[in-house]
Formats: C-alpha cells, structure tokens, sequence
C-alpha cells in the first residue's frame, strides 16, 4: 500500500513456481493491483527462469548450499523413503522440482522470496552424474559408489 494525494494505493505481489514435478522448476514474481493479474504475472516470470535440475533416482545427487540476499538453503540427499524434510518454499520447490526424498536447512532470512531464491541458486549449482565424471575424468558409476 503507498500512500499518495488521492489516498491510498494498493498492490499485491504473489511469488509463484512452476515445475513439472521431472526435473524442472521456476519462481517468478508478479506485481498487480489486484491478486489474479499479480498471480498471472507471476506464472508467466516463472516460465521464463525455468530451470533443470539433476536428480539421482528420487534425491538430488549431492551436498549443496544456495545463498541469496539474507537467506540461505542446505540441501542433503536423503535415503529413498526419508520425503522432504523441508518447510515453506523450499518444500514446495522441491515438490515441484521432483525431488522426493531430501533433508534442507533454511538459515538466515527467512523471507519467502529469499529463501526461494537461495534454493533456486542451490539447485542451479547441482551438477548430473555425468557433468561430475567429465569433470573427474572418471566412470559415471565409480563417482556413485
């Protein structure tokens, strides 16, 4: 809400992700003055900074921490069977991301938009089974043993 001459204006700003629950997954950020067109934005923000993400069966296939701003994310792989242990945007990313089985610590800010933003940067940074053997000059099965 800002205040101006002719009273009061009001705005409503919605973050929304996307995802295919396969491997891809996106937030935007919409901004309207009222919650449909803020919503609609932001689903179209989202489509456009989708991302992939390597997953290793039903987890992510190693350690990783995403910063952003004030927030920060820890991403564990878990055992299959273990669900995501996660809370707010990060469980919902995740969700929408594919990942099934996944222990997370959010530390720092705890603003939705940072904290979404810190997974995103986490999950940009995880590299596939194949990127980690090119880049060790090894077997793709001997890196996961």
């Amino acid at each position: 809400m800002k205040v101006v001459k002719g009273g009061k204006n009001l705005s409503f700003s919605a973050l929304v992700a996307v995802g295919n629950e396969n491997g891809w997954v996106g937030i935007g950020k919409g901004k309207a003055r009222e919650v449909p067109p803020a919503i609609k934005k932001g689903a179209k923000d989202a489509k456009k900074n989708i991302i992939e993400v390597p997953l290793r069966d039903t987890t992510i296939p190693h350690l990783i921490k995403g910063v952003h701003c004030g927030g920060e994310v820890i991403l564990r792989p878990a055992s299959k069977g273990t669900g995501i242990i996660a809370g707010g945007a990060v469980r919902i990313i995740m969700e929408l991301a594919g990942v099934k089985d996944v222990l997370t610590k959010s530390v720092g800010s705890n603003n939705p938009l940072s904290v979404a933003n810190a997974t995103i940067d986490a999950l940009k940074k995880l590299k596939s089974p194949e990127k980690l053997s090119k880049l060790r000059d090894k077997d793709k099965d001997l890196i996961w043993q």
